[in-house]
C-alpha cells in the first residue's frame, strides 16, 4: 500500500498543532532572562511563569477528550488553533505580570488539548502499515517546532527590539497559529469518530480516500469495536478491564517526564550561562541542540515501524541515562564544561529517538477505540502534570544544588528501561483493532 496525498494533508494538517506545541514550548526559553528583569522575579516567580503553561496543558490534556467525542477531533483541533492564536497575541500585548501568565496559561490548554487530539486524529485515520510513521509526524513537528522556537529567539535578538524584544519572542507563533486554523477546514473527519456518532457512509468515504486497501472489511471492524450496535460508545475508562492501557498511558507520560526533557528545553539557556557561556553562545548553543532534536527524530520515524516502539523506548533509556550522569557530574564537580554541549547533545539524540518519537503513537494504540479519547487524556494529563511540577520546581532544586536534578533525571531512565523490558506491549504492525484483542479487552 502506497501513501496518498489526501491521508498525507490530513496527517500533515492535523501535525501543525504539534509544530505550535514544540513552538510554544520552547519558546519561553529565550525569555527567562528579560522576564526575570522586566518582572523582577524571584526563582519560584519564574518556575511559576513558566509553569503557567503548564498549569493550563493539564487542564487542557484532561478535558480534550470531552470535546473530541462530543464534537469530532476535527473540530477540537480547531478550538486548539483558536486558542493558540489568541494567546499568542496575549502574550504580545501582556500589559502586567498577571495578564502575561493568563495568556500562557491559555498557551497551555492550547498545547495540552492538541497533544492529546492531534495523535489520536492520525492514528484514527491511518492505516495500520503506516501508523508509526504518521503518528510520529506529530512528533517530528513537534520538535521541528522547538528548533523553530530558538532559531526564532536566535534571530528576534539580533534585531534590536530592546525591551520589547520579549514580546515578539512570543508573539511571533499568532501566524502559524492563523495558518493552522484555516487549513482545518481542508481535512475530512476521523472515521472511527464518525461511526461512533453511526454516520457509517461518511466513515466508509474518508477510509476510501485515505486509501486503506480493504475499506469495507476495515469498517466492520470499526463498527464491531466500537460497539456501535450494542451502545457501549460512552464506556467508562476506569474499569478492571481497562487497568493495562491505563497502566501504561500513565507510566510512559510520567517517565517522558522524568527523563527531565522539558526542564532542560524550558531551562535550556539558563543551563549554557550557568556553565559560563553568554547570551549570544547560548542562542547558537540551543539551536544546535534543536537540530539534533530534529535529526533524531526523523531517524526514529524512519525506523518505528520496523524497530518496534519497545525496542526504541529500551535503547533510548540507556542513553539517556548515561548523557544525564555525566551533565550532573559537571556540575556537581565544576570541571570540563566545554562537554556540556556535547553531553546535552547526546541526551537529546537519545530521547528523541525513543520516548520523543514513541509516546504519542503508544498513547494513540493501547486503547480500544470506545475509550480512545479518555485515555489519551489521561496519558496526556500525566505527562503534563508531571512537566508542570518538575520545571515548577527546576529552578529552586537547581539554585541549591545543579547537579542534583540531573542524577534524578538519570535515575529514572535507570528504572524506565527495566519497567519498559518487563511490562510493555510491542504495538508495531497491528491495527488498532486487533491491538484491542491482544490485550484481551473484551
Amino acid at each position: 500500500m502506497r501513501l496518498n496525498a489526501y491521508l498525507v494533508k490530513s496527517t500533515v494538517v492535523a501535525a501543525l498543532g504539534g509544530l505550535l506545541f514544540g513552538f510554544d514550548t520552547a519558546v519561553i526559553a529565550g525569555t527567562t532572562s528579560a522576564l526575570t528583569e522586566t518582572y523582577n522575579l524571584t526563582p519560584a516567580s519564574l518556575g511559576l511563569t513558566v509553569a503557567s503553561a503548564l498549569l493550563g496543558t493539564i487542564v487542557g490534556a484532561m478535558l480534550a477528550g470531552i470535546p473530541a467525542d462530543r464534537y469530532g477531533r476535527r473540530a477540537s483541533l480547531r478550538g486548539m488553533a483558536l486558542l493558540y492564536l489568541v494567546s499568542a497575541l496575549g502574550c504580545a500585548f501582556a500589559w502586567d505580570w498577571n495578564s502575561l501568565v493568563i495568556a500562557r496559561f491559555v498557551t497551555g490548554l492550547a498545547i495540552g488539548g492538541s497533544s492529546v487530539i492531534g495523535p489520536m486524529y492520525i492514528a484514527e485515520i491511518a492505516p495500520a502499515k503506516w501508523r508509526g510513521r504518521l503518528v510520529g509526524f506529530f512528533q517530528f513537528n513537534v520538535v521541528f517546532g522547538i528548533l523553530l522556537a530558538y532559531f526564532s529567539n536566535y534571530v528576534v535578538g539580533t534585531m534590536g527590539f530592546g525591551a520589547a524584544e520579549w514580546r515578539w519572542k512570543l508573539g511571533v507563533a499568532a501566524a502559524p497559529a492563523l495558518l493552522f486554523l484555516i487549513m482545518l477546514y481542508t481535512i475530512p473527519r476521523s472515521p472511527r469518530w464518525l461511526v461512533k456518532k453511526d454516520r457509517i457512509d461518511e466513515a466508509r468515504e474518508v477510509l476510501r480516500l485515505t486509501g486503506e486497501p480493504d475499506y469495507e472489511k476495515e469498517l466492520q471492524e470499526i463498527v464491531v469495536s466500537i460497539g456501535a450496535e450494542k451502545g457501549l460508545a460512552s464506556e467508562p475508562l476506569f474499569s478492571h478491564k481497562y487497568r493495562w492501557p491505563i497502566f501504561l498511558a500513565i507510566s510512559i507520560g510520567v517517565f517522558n517526564q522524568l527523563s527531565g526533557i522539558n526542564a532542560i528545553l524550558y531551562y535550556l539557556n539558563d543551563i549554557f550561562r550557568a556553565a559560563g557561556f553568554d547570551k549570544v553562545s547560548g542562542d547558537l548553543q540551543a539551536v544546535a541542540v534543536g537540530a539534533t532534536n530534529l535529526v533524531f527524530t526523523v531517524i526514529a520515524m524512519s525506523v518505528i515501524d520496523r524497530l518496534g516502539r519497545k525496542t526504541l523506548l529500551l535503547a533510548g533509556s540507556v542513553g539517556t541515562a548515561i548523557c544525564l550522569a555525566g551533565v550532573a557530574a559537571i556540575f556537581i564537580t565544576g570541571q570540563r564544561q566545554d562537554l556540556l554541549v556535547w553531553l546535552l547533545i547526546g541526551y537529546i539524540a537519545s530521547f528523541a529517538f525513543s520516548q520523543g518519537a514513541v509516546i504519542w503513537v503508544f498513547l494513540a494504540e493501547v486503547f480500544p477505540n470506545r475509550v480512545r479519547a479518555k485515555g489519551q487524556s489521561l496519558g496526556s494529563f500525566s505527562h503534563w502534570f508531571m512537566n508542570a511540577l518538575i520545571s515548577w520546581t527546576f529552578p529552586m532544586m537547581a539554585a541549591s544544588s545543579g547537579g542534583a536534578p540531573f542524577v534524578f533525571f538519570s535515575a529514572m531512565m535507570v528504572v524506565q528501561f527495566f519497567v519498559v523490558l518487563l511490562l510493555y506491549p510491542e504495538t508495531k504492525g497491528v491495527t488498532l483493532e486487533e491491538m484491542q484483542k491482544k490485550m484481551k479487552i473484551a
